[in-house]
């Protein structure tokens, strides 16, 4: 049985996620693909730290050690921040490596230079865990993109935004309580900043953007507005009117063909597809030329929903690439 050897970059949630999937579906993945998929190595940070059994994998702190293995084939990439992780992609593809990836600040800065390169070198670059967690948009899109036009993208992209809204609309929690309940939930990391300020929900909006119309607007040129000035009041005098507050990430082109894109709180009516998304859930509308309006809805993180995405990720590298595909 031919073997695909791939390697993890980081082992925190989503990295530990990405190995317990091909652990637990190692012999559906053989039956789908044809392959066995073999870890091999892990970096992480401290190799002293207590964590899950791993086996057959090298645990390692050095990322010259995994570069260095001719026999790695996909390099899984779940680190935090845009360095050292844009460095080691970037290395990888180099020799010659397919690699995937969920760092969407890491991706929204530097994923144009990441496919460039990856073209060039005939590998593949997955990016699906990067936006929206468990919603497959970056497929949906770029099949879309084969035979249609994307005209506008609007969604709730930020998991710990929802929730913190939801719970200050349901239960009149201060934004500093709904908070605190988040980062007990584990949807809320110790610093949420990122998260409540919308910046991530605007990187995510970037990558959407670069799919999806080719660019990305100047990030200078975007509002982007956190929820934390919000107040309960503000959320129950919304409901007296049947509105609800959404944190909305929003990109089209306007009548001279130049990007606009915005990130921050909307008052949305009943009528709207975002209005019943509660919770940690995302929901991503896309607006066609021929299709219309298309609204995908899902799990926007965690582990299963993140690791699940790369996975798909991996199947479709194997499949885009298994004639060359040779067992090692």
């Amino acid at each position: 049985m031919p073997s695909i050897k791939v390697a993890i970059l980081g082992f925190g949630t989503v990295g530990e996620g990405v190995y317990r999937i091909l652990q637990e579906k190692r012999e559906e993945i053989k039956k789908s693909t044809g392959f066995t998929v073999d870890v091999v190595s892990i970096l992480v940070k401290d190799k002293a730290k207590e964590r899950i059994p791993i086996r057959g994998a090298q645990i390692t702190d050095n990322i010259h050690e995994i570069l260095s293995n001719p026999e790695i084939d996909v390099v899984f990439e779940a680190i935090v921040g845009e360095e050292p992780a844009y460095t080691y992609l970037s290395d990888a593809i180099e020799k010659g490596c397919h690699i995937i990836t969920a760092n969407k600040k890491m991706f929204a800065k530097h994923g144009p230079a990441l496919l460039k390169h990856a073209e060039f070198r005939n590998v593949q670059v997955g990016f699906e865990a990067t936006t929206a967690g468990g919603i497959p948009i970056i497929r949906t899109v770029a099949n879309l993109l084969a035979g249609d036009r994307v005209k506008r993208i609007q969604g709730i992209l930020n998991g710990t935004s929802n929730f913190i809204l939801t719970k200050m609309r349901d239960e009149g929690s201060s934004f500093e309580q709904a908070l605190i309940d988040a980062q007990q939930n584990g949807y809320a990391e110790a610093d949420p900043t990122d998260d409540v300020s919308g910046a991530d929900a605007f990187r995510k909006l970037m990558i959407l953007s670069s799919l999806s119309f080719g660019q990305q607007p100047d990030w200078e040129d975007v509002p982007v507005v956190g929820i934390d000035h919000l107040e309960p009041v503000d959320l129950k005098e919304a409901v007296k009117d049947n509105l609800r507050y959404r944190h909305v990430a929003d990109i089209w082109k306007d009548e001279r063909g130049k990007l606009q894109a915005t990130v921050g709180p909307v008052l949305i009516g009943a009528n709207h597809p975002l209005f019943s998304i509660d919770g940690v859930d995302n929901a991503v509308i896309v607006e066609t030329e021929y299709l219309g309006p298309l609204t995908l809805v899902g799990p926007g993180a965690g582990m299963y929903p993140t690791g699940s995405a790369m996975i798909t990720d991996l199947l479709h590298v194997i499949r885009q690439h298994e004639a060359v595909m040779v067992p090692n």
